[in-house]
């Protein structure tokens, strides 16, 4: 069976979800939303830097919730207007599409959003039976999926903690990384990001998932941080971070059970290797690491590499795969909000290069 699909924005994921639904055999691209001007009209193609499509970009919604589509592949920037987002994906759903994102990051979780927030998301799925489905890598299928998977060969588990170890010099998203993350800035203020709340609303979700495949009850969710600064300004070709601005932070997300912290959420975030060398390492380059601590133990380190050689770039087309593999699975599921615990395996099927 081949699923129609539309592609709804060409940012840092969307472009690699654009050509990955463009070229998957069981996939075609009918539709693709864009938010510039300047790229209505233009081939999907040309945008994702492949052969032509034949699908011109647009952003009269109107037409496009028209065309008769299985799927919406909901990449559009959600971080400072989440509830914008929402209602595009309750418009998605009520015109009876499915929906795959990366956008809304607690609905990894739905019951982690608030349901004042979802409620109108989750009525049009149920109202027009059609699934809603969230994840990527972080959050995502590199702290739901695989930590899950590890704790499936074990006999007893004394705690899951989920990292991320990742140089972000290359990550050219200035509004993300100064503006919501805090680099460049004084370490006596405080971004967006570290604001009270702010990591759990994030991350809460996917720490949930894995205690609810745990079988176990959070008691609460714990946030910890710590900054250092760079001791020499660092020039990104997008940005300059000075000397004394915040350079490095890591920050937890602890699940707490019984008072312990048994499901732990850590990122390692530095724009210079060098940085903060007592923080944990990544293990060659930046990466993921999953630590399962128990009967037995594990150590499991995720490299990741784009064909380009950056390791962001791998990390936005993990982001960009894992949604759009899954649309054959999202499609066929339940109606309603999805979790990592309502999908089967999906494995790479059909994309093996001759």
């Amino acid at each position: 069976m081949t699923y129609r699909v539309i592609q709804w924005s060409t940012g840092n994921v969307g472009v690699h979800a654009l050509r990955l639904i463009a070229r998957h055999p069981d996939l075609e691209l009918v539709g693709l939303w864009v938010h510039s001007p300047e790229k209505v009209g233009v081939d999907a193609g040309t945008l994702a830097g492949i052969e032509p499509t034949g699908v011109l970009a647009t952003n009269d919604v109107d037409a496009l919730l028209a065309l008769e589509a299985d799927c919406v592949c909901y990449t559009a920037t959600a971080d400072l207007r989440p509830a914008e987002a929402l209602a595009d994906m309750a418009r998605i759903a009520a015109s009876g599409k499915n929906i795959v994102s990366s956008s809304v990051v607690p609905l990894i979780w739905p019951e982690h959003t608030p349901a004042g927030l979802r409620g109108p998301l989750e009525r049009a799925c149920e109202d027009a039976g059609v699934s809603c489905w969230t994840s990527g890598i972080d959050p995502g299928w590199a702290n739901d999926l695989l930590p899950l998977v590890l704790s499936g060969s074990c006999e007893y588990i004394d705690s899951i903690r989920m990292m991320e170890i990742v140089n972000y010099a290359t990550y050219a998203q200035p509004t993300v990384l100064f503006d919501t993350m805090g680099f460049g800035g004084s370490l006596d203020d405080t971004p967006m990001l570290l604001q009270p709340g702010v990591l759990t609303f994030a991350w809460g979700g996917v720490v949930k998932a894995v205690a609810a495949g745990l079988g176990v009850e959070l008691d609460e969710i714990r946030e910890v941080h710590e900054r250092v600064p760079t001791p020499t300004d660092i020039d990104l070709g997008f940005g300059v971070v000075r000397a004394g601005t915040t350079g490095a932070m890591r920050f937890e997300v602890q699940g707490i059970v019984g008072g312990v912290p048994r499901v732990i959420l850590e990122h390692v975030t530095r724009l210079d290797d060098a940085l903060a060398p007592d923080w944990p390492q990544p293990v060659g380059h930046s990466g993921y690491r999953i630590v399962v601590s128990g009967n037995p133990s594990y150590t499991c380190d995720v490299q990741m590499m784009g064909d380009d050689g950056d390791h962001n770039t791998g990390g936005l087309v993990g982001t960009a795969g894992r949604l759009v593999n899954a649309i054959p699975a999202v499609c066929a599921a339940a109606p309603g909000l999805l979790s990592v615990l309502d999908l089967p395996l999906v494995p790479a099927k059909g994309l093996v290069r001759s």
